[in-house]
């Protein structure tokens, strides 16, 4: 249903990307006559995954809800909402800050290898993609953190434990979809590295509250039976 509804709007992204730097200043080329057709498919395909994340930690939440109490389903479901303003702030900061920054660097390096620029529509959306998306989904870190600790699929302790292999992966993720250089890097390393620490606090959040719930309904279910 998301990819339907994308179909429809794919003409008015397109209108509002093109205006605004850096897609206004360059051209956009064709390179085959299915070109456009594949690319408002891909396009459409992209929107529509902006709405499926927030309804697969849906799904993720309608899978383990059993094991929670009401309370606890009631708190998890809070999450969808934040799952979609992470999603957009993520993709902000890809499409306003790593993209250009990006796109800087290439250009910068196609000028002074004396090349001449000619885009085609898909490496563009390609190469915007291979930035932007990544980025979007490291941004839903913490909801998702949240709520496999209140299904009590991770804890805090676990995290913690896989600091350093968790570090290693973001840093390769960053080095990967920025430019070559030690600025860029550090520029897309550190907001990964800081929502991971913030998914950690927020885990610990979760699960300590866990334990002062299991502790008071043991005392309860203690008092009862004496």
């Amino acid at each position: 249903m998301s990819m339907i509804a994308a179909l429809f709007v794919v003409g008015d992204v397109l209108h509002f990307l093109r205006g605004r730097p850096p897609a206004s200043l360059v051209e956009w080329n064709a390179f085959s006559p299915w070109e456009g057709v594949r690319m408002y498919m891909y396009i459409a395909g992209a929107l529509s995954l902006v709405v499926a994340v927030p309804f697969t930690m849906l799904q993720i939440w309608a899978f383990g809800k059993k094991r929670l109490r009401k309370s606890e389903q009631r708190a998890a479901l809070k999450y969808v909402p934040a799952a979609f303003v992470l999603l957009f702030v993520g993709f902000a900061f890809a499409y306003l800050v790593v993209f250009p920054m990006a796109f800087r660097f290439t250009t910068n390096m196609t000028k002074n290898l004396g090349l001449v620029e000619t885009y085609g529509i898909a490496q563009y959306f390609t190469f915007l993609t291979n930035i932007v998306v990544p980025v979007s989904l490291a941004f839903e870190l913490p909801v998702l953190v949240m709520l496999l600790t209140r299904l009590r699929v991770i804890n805090p302790g676990l995290l913690g434990k896989m600091r350093k292999v968790s570090y290693m992966v973001l840093v390769f993720i960053a080095c990967m979809i920025s430019p070559p250089e030690f600025f860029s890097h550090i520029s897309v390393s550190v907001p990964f590295i800081l929502l991971y620490e913030i998914s950690v606090m927020m885990s610990k959040l979760v699960y300590r509250k866990q334990m002062q719930t299991d502790t008071g309904t043991k005392d309860r279910m203690n008092y009862g039976s004496a």
